[in-house]
């Protein structure tokens, strides 16, 4: 038998959570003697993913769905036996609401970009003059830039700016309600700058590479799949799941860790309750604040303190069926930033997910704030609720007061992936690999916000950590 080991996961999100999950099934079956404890700052497990169920409704305060094509998560409920819960969503018209007209969203645009012509040019998003200047696409060389650049740079360069405010932005920014003039093209969609660099019109490049939707199984319909999965009773379904099955896995809740020092090639770890722990390897899956705070007194992860982060909030209203008068035959809408509106996007829940909601109800899901707009996320409940009343009243004509209004705040959540971010992700983990080569980096600050990516990013450490104590 191996010398027994110790590994901590800081953070009980998605991202610590599927590292513990992975690293005690890895441990069972591959007879690693090593035990495993969990550290969560809050009374509860899941980070961002809550899930609030109530007279029939099932509310998400954070994420409310995934990616189908990005596995991890499927994969994952799959591993926990809860893959017969997963939900697709219904499809329908997603909207851009500009200069208070619906436009639909372009068949055939993927993340803002044209596959299909026609819809593209009788679309009234775009005048005739952006249209025309869109069409550059075609004939544009491919950019000379080498290093990372902003989306917005390189979107304005193949499109001009019509079409990215009017579309790429409202689609791409969104995620990381971010400013898409400072994004990284390289840590947000990679994928774009590589279609450019191989087919050079993003155009073709993304229609020939981008897999045809097929209709729905076993149906004589054309209704094409759903993009999305969900939970059908939410997203908290995975986590319930996963702390069900966390047998082997000491779990600390409503503690901290306030200080990380190390001995002899091990991490001491100092709890908010003054306790230590002493440790052979650490994944710090929390955010890259309290990574920069914890190594601050080694001068170490400087940079990762100068990550911006924004503040955005949730807006959950249920009303009864009738009281939404204008008819609107879709999921949601985004709003770009040059409307006067305050919220920056808006999905009808029952619509996308009809298993969220009682049949004789209706329920909005409303968002606000983002990078230079945060002001209204401090505001009392009573005026944000206020302010998105109005501009749903005026945008879905809603009559009457809502059966209820469940507000969420997201304060400083939101990392921002600027220019330069890869780089610096890099930098910091050479630094750690230097000095305290037993902790790993993973999180929704470092390598993707979304559940699938972190998910990825925690089994990626885990392995990262069984490869370093039993020389995998």
């Amino acid at each position: 038998m191996s010398e027994r080991k110790k590994a901590v996961i800081i953070g009980g999100g998605i991202t610590g959570l599927s590292a513990a999950f992975y690293m005690q099934k890895a441990a069972r079956e591959q007879g690693h003697p090593l035990d495993i404890t969990l550290i969560e700052a809050s009374t509860e497990l899941g980070g961002k993913i809550q899930t609030v169920r109530r007279d029939g409704y099932v509310i998400e305060r954070g994420p409310d769905s995934f990616l189908i094509r990005k596995k991890s998560v499927d994969q994952l409920a799959a591993d926990l036996g809860i893959a017969d819960q997963l939900v697709r969503n219904a499809t329908g018209q997603a909207y851009i609401l500009l200069q208070d007209e619906m436009h639909p969203i372009p068949a055939g645009a993927v993340m803002g970009i044209p596959t299909e012509i026609k819809p593209f040019i009788t679309s009234g998003l775009f005048s005739l003059t952006g249209k025309l200047r869109a069409a550059g696409d075609f004939v544009l060389p491919r950019s000379e830039v080498t290093g990372d650049q902003s989306l917005g740079h390189f979107f304005r360069r193949r499109f001009g700016t019509e079409v990215v405010e009017n579309l790429i932005e409202p689609l791409l920014s969104g995620v990381y309600a971010g400013d898409i003039d400072q994004m990284s093209l390289e840590s947000t969609f990679p994928q774009f700058y590589e279609v450019e660099k191989q087919h050079r019109s993003l155009i073709l490049g993304m229609k020939k590479t981008t897999p045809k939707q097929l209709p729905q199984k076993n149906s004589h319909s054309s209704k094409k799949m759903g993009a999305f999965h969900t939970f059908r009773n939410g997203l908290e379904s995975v986590v319930e799941a996963l702390e069900d099955q966390l047998g082997n896995v000491e779990v600390l809740k409503n503690t901290r860790v306030t200080k990380i020092d190390k001995r002899d090639g091990r991490a001491i770890l100092t709890l908010s309750d003054q306790q230590q722990i002493e440790t052979d390897a650490v994944i710090l899956a929390s955010s890259h604040s309290v990574a920069s705070q914890l190594f601050e007194p080694y001068g170490l992860l400087k940079e990762l303190g100068t990550i911006p982060t924004t503040s955005v909030a949730t807006v959950a209203l249920g009303f009864p069926k009738q009281a939404m008068k204008r008819e609107i035959d879709g999921t949601g809408f985004l709003v770009p930033r040059s409307s006067n509106y305050s919220i920056t996007a808006c999905t009808l829940v029952d619509r996308k997910w009809p298993t969220t909601t009682p049949d004789d109800k209706v329920l909005i899901r409303a968002f606000v704030g983002r990078l230079g707009e945060e002001a209204i996320v401090d505001l009392p409940d009573s005026e944000i609720e206020k302010i998105v009343l109005q501009d749903l009243r005026e945008i879905l004509e809603l009559e009457g007061q809502p059966e209820f209004c469940m507000i969420t705040r997201w304060k400083d959540d939101r990392p921002q992936y600027r220019v330069g971010h890869k780089e610096k992700i890099i930098r910091a983990r050479e630094e750690l690999q230097t000095q305290f080569p037993m902790v790993q980096l993973a999180g929704a600050s470092y390598d993707g916000v979304g559940l699938p990516d972190c998910i990825d990013q925690g089994v990626e450490a885990m392995g990262n950590v069984l490869s370093q104590l039993f020389n995998q």
